[in-house]
């Protein structure tokens, strides 16, 4: 016996296969991540790319660079990903810190 969904129902699948496809793009483009890391870009002006281990979001001093990432941009991250708006310096001194 079959069970035909209603029309809204198919819908609602087909847009859910739909953003699922796209976010397989996504982590495609995204590959050269290992698993366990996240990729942040980080600077004033000129944005560069670091990709960190996850464990640091649990560190104190790696949370208050995302607390001033949110009170900056929010959700809306220019550069597509996390930002972090400081000087690349501090960001090496602190994740190195962490790291020990």
């Amino acid at each position: 016996m079959a069970f035909r969904l209603p029309l809204v129902m198919q819908a609602k699948k087909h847009i859910l296969r739909l953003t699922l496809s796209k976010g397989k793009k996504v982590l495609s483009a995204n590959s050269n991540i290992p698993k366990g890391y996240l990729a942040v870009y980080v600077g004033e002006e000129k944005k560069k790319r670091f990709v960190v281990p996850i464990s640091y979001l649990h560190q104190p001093a790696f949370q208050q660079f995302l607390c001033k990432a949110e009170e900056e941009f929010g959700f809306n991250h220019p550069m597509g990903g996390l930002t972090i708006p400081c000087r690349e310096e501090i960001f090496v001194n602190v994740t190195s810190q962490l790291e020990s």
